[in-house]
């Protein structure tokens, strides 16, 4: 079934994740079933949801679209992530400021310059990505479980080689 105007209860001002195949992208809605973000010119949300064009392109264009347009067949949701950490700007400069930039091409970097450091710029004030912060946790943390994967070896690969030295000195 196709959405219609009452599936959601955004206010202007309010953020907009959108849950995409592999990562989520982020608007600012500003009423009238509109939204505002920023999206490299050729995001073609194929098979791997995009991230390719996102990984390999170095601007994006800020745009005003339906929100249906924008989601399409992803699911989303309002998502205002920081305000239990910093207050949200009031909605009529949020939307006046989103609405000077459409059209605008901006640096764009999946790790500082992505659509939801913009979404964030508009609505707190602060450019942030807590998509960005939650990789580098992960990309940490799998970097050291295999540094312990790799210590854990050696270690074992050391009291292999004791263990065979003891056994020779036994013989």
């Amino acid at each position: 079934m196709a959405p219609t105007l009452f599936d959601h209860c955004a206010q202007p001002g309010d953020l907009i994740e959108i849950s995409r195949d592999t990562y989520q992208h982020w608007a600012v809605y500003i009423g009238g079933n509109e939204v505002i973000h920023l999206i490299p010119p050729d995001d073609d949300h194929g098979p791997f949801g995009g991230m390719l064009t996102l990984l390999n392109c170095s601007t994006a264009q800020v745009r005003r679209q339906k929100i249906w347009e924008v989601v399409g067949h992803h699911s989303f949701k309002i998502n205002n992530l920081m305000d239990d950490e910093y207050e949200a700007r009031d909605p009529h400069t949020i939307v006046k400021e989103a609405c000077s930039r459409v059209g605008l091409e901006q640096p764009y970097s999946i790790t500082s310059h992505n659509c939801e450091h913009f979404a964030t710029e508009l609505r707190y004030g602060k450019a942030e990505s807590r998509q960005v912060k939650l990789a580098a946790v992960i990309g940490g943390a799998a970097a050291v479980g295999v540094g312990l994967i790799a210590l854990g070896a050696f270690i074992g690969s050391l009291l292999k080689d004791d263990d065979k030295k003891e056994r020779r000195h036994h013989k």
